[in-house]
């Protein structure tokens, strides 16, 4: 099989099938048949060199492009009047903004521009603390268009948790705004930035966008205002060259050491496969509107908000708000409002609405939909149907989607309307990603109906290539669990048609509304209140959220464990990390089981949060078996 016989769009089973065949036989023919499809400004000399041990991944070694030119210039002469982005405000009584492809190239233009006139160069790392407003959109694609390396930090974390991710990339640049809407409430999103500041001697300057009115402090030869930066700026800019392996952007997930990791993406592999992965999974054709609900603080808003839509000449969607404001008929509105074509969101998000009631469902047509997606987590059965038969009106198809921070893309599902669809399960690797199931050991587990660890075993274009300023990090948390694989720590069952369906982390992550946070971070948060001595952290079922934070927590005296300290425990998670890592229940306790090593137990802590008393397994071994049943007996 030759790589032109290959299509970049699957259309059908067949097309499938003939993809995933050959990129298994010849992944490197087959990714460079694709990456065809872009615009280099110099062709690649080889297409891959690896190796799983250092970690060291090189996709289209000596390419070189500039992935803006791909998501915006190359369809100015066909397309540039056709709408890019649609920017919904949280508030519906705030007029909508569209940008044709040709008026998006000018707004990132003059944001590269101003950047560049503030001294921000090629490798230069800038932090993008902004909500979720159309100039978050301009500032990440304005970083890429001029080869600075950006970080989007969600505008939900707290100063603390923004001052180490700046201080770990070395952010010479901040870009932020006066403050946000969200929901009923706006936070004064430029006061968290100040406070970070305070910790961070690397930040030289900080562009302000103005979306609020709101008087703050500017602090001088520091502090600018973007709107007027605006006022020294053309809207021409040329795009740097970039190597297909030079860094693109850092974006942050939890570690279980409790320290974020900064993940990093390059731009020709990642730019490759963010474009093949949207156009096939969820089979845009020209002219559909996608709407991704996601913030561009998480890779989803990366991938599925920006680069892979632009990259296909697509029209996408950025909502500002909430899925409950002003009422649970908020998503459903701004679908008929845009003619939504393709809907793409979180499980946690639709059980939320779920739990609203039908009725602001049915208020409104949803004739547009032709697809849905879900994302962050495996959807459950009930929410599934909820989503089928409600939303979808039984005809429009679902696509479970698998894939991580790390991955860039996604790594498993159905490709919509062309494979079938079973609910709770993710589906089939997308074609390229060679999956394997291990057992504890690392042995490859061979045929169907199986379970095991979910490794891949031959890299794709937009794997991560390091954690950001320690390599070992990567390799330890990535590659050396198995030998010579990635291991993405979750556990997975192969059925018998080959379909995939993920069984959750099998180390101390939790997956909270589809983020992830690494146990030992909240656990580092908790212990910056003085009452607490000791804490341990697991996850249990959740009915919105997938999952829920259930803390356990010695205290240092027992007369604190009242309400007061549950509060302070709480403030301690927001102010450390923020609002969306709180725990859900905290229980005090007298000790943690551990055993004799001091290793904390968390499967036995897991059992009890969840309610599963009588399955504990033995626990003779602990080092006070005693304590297991005094937690059990006061389990909230």
């Amino acid at each position: 099989m030759k790589a032109n016989q290959i299509p970049f769009r699957i259309k059908s089973l067949e097309d499938y099938q003939r993809s995933f065949e050959y990129s298994q036989e010849d992944p490197e023919g087959f990714w460079s048949s694709i990456a065809q499809a872009y615009h280099w400004k110099k062709p690649w000399e080889k297409t891959l060199e690896w190796d799983f041990q250092s970690p060291s991944v090189k996709w289209f070694i000596n390419g070189q492009l500039n992935i803006t030119e791909n998501c915006l210039d190359r369809h100015i002469p066909t397309q540039g009047d056709q709408i890019a982005l649609i920017w919904e405000p949280n508030d519906p009584q705030e007029s909508t903004k569209q940008y044709t492809y040709r008026q998006l190239l000018s707004e990132v233009n003059k944001m590269a521009n101003v950047l560049k006139d503030q001294g921000i160069r090629k490798g230069d790392r800038v932090c993008i603390y902004l909500p979720m407003i159309p100039e978050l959109a301009f500032a990440t694609l304005a970083c890429a268009r001029i080869g600075a390396i950006h970080s989007v930090v969600f505008a939900g974390f707290s100063s603390n948790a923004v001052a180490d991710r700046i201080n770990d990339a070395q952010c010479a640049y901040v870009i932020t705004s006066d403050g946000l809407n969200r929901g009923a409430k706006q936070i004064p999103v430029k006061s968290v930035v100040d406070e970070a500041l305070a910790l961070c001697p690397c930040v030289q300057k900080v562009l302000v966008v103005n979306r609020l009115n709101w008087p703050i402090h500017m602090q001088n030869d520091r502090d600018y205002w973007y709107h007027e930066r605006l006022n020294h700026v053309n809207d021409h800019c040329e795009a740097t060259t970039m190597d297909s392996e030079d860094d693109m952007f850092i974006l942050y997930t939890s570690g279980s050491t409790g320290k974020p990791k900064g993940v990093v993406h390059t731009c020709g592999g990642y730019m490759v496969y963010a474009g093949y992965t949207f156009a096939n999974v969820f089979q845009y054709n020209p002219g559909d509107i996608f709407w991704c609900t996601a913030d561009i603080g998480w890779v989803t808003g990366h991938s599925y908000i920006l680069y892979g839509p632009l990259l296909q000449g697509a029209t996408t969607v950025m909502f500002e708000g909430i899925p409950t404001y002003p009422d649970a008929g908020r998503f459903w509105q701004v679908i008929d409002k845009h003619n939504v074509n393709i809907f793409y969101t979180a499980p946690t998000a639709i059980r939320s609405l779920m739990a609203s009631g039908v009725d602001h469902v049915l208020s409104y047509n949803l004739h547009s939909l032709k697809l849905l997606g879900s994302v962050g987590e495996p959807i459950n059965e009930e929410a599934w149907h909820w989503y089928h038969t409600h939303v979808g009106k039984g005809k429009c198809p679902i696509v479970d989607t698998y894939w991580q921070t790390e991955t860039g893309g996604i790594m498993i599902s159905g490709m919509g309307g062309i494979h079938p669809q079973r609910p709770s399960y993710a589906g089939f690797p997308i074609p390229g990603i060679q999956l394997m199931l291990v057992d504890a050991e690392g042995k490859e587990i061979h045929g169907n109906g199986v379970e095991g660890n979910l490794c891949v075993k031959f890299p794709w274009p937009s794997i991560l290539r390091t954690t950001y300023g320690d390599h070992e990090r990567c390799r330890i948390n990535y590659f050396a669990t198995y030998n010579n694989l990635y291991f993405t720590g979750d556990g997975a069952r192969r059925e018998e048609d080959g379909m995939f369906r993920l069984l959750g982390r099998v180390d101390d992550v939790i997956n909270v509304s589809g983020h992830r946070f690494g146990t030992a971070e909240i656990e580092d948060a908790i212990n910056h209140c003085t009452k607490v001595i000791e804490s341990a952290v697991v996850g249990y079922p959740h009915d919105i959220k997938g999952q829920g934070i259930y803390a356990y927590v010695i205290l240092e005296h027992d007369e604190n464990a009242n309400d007061q300290t549950r509060d302070e425990i709480i403030e301690s998670v927001v102010d450390v990390i923020g609002k969306i890592a709180k725990p859900d229940k905290i229980q005090f306790v007298r000790g943690l089981p551990k055993t004799r090593s001091g290793k904390i137990m968390r499967r036995i802590l897991r059992k009890v949060a969840e309610g599963e008393t009588n399955a504990l397994g033995d626990t003779t071994t602990l080092l006070d078996p005693t304590v297991v049943d005094e937690i059990i007996a006061t389990r909230l």
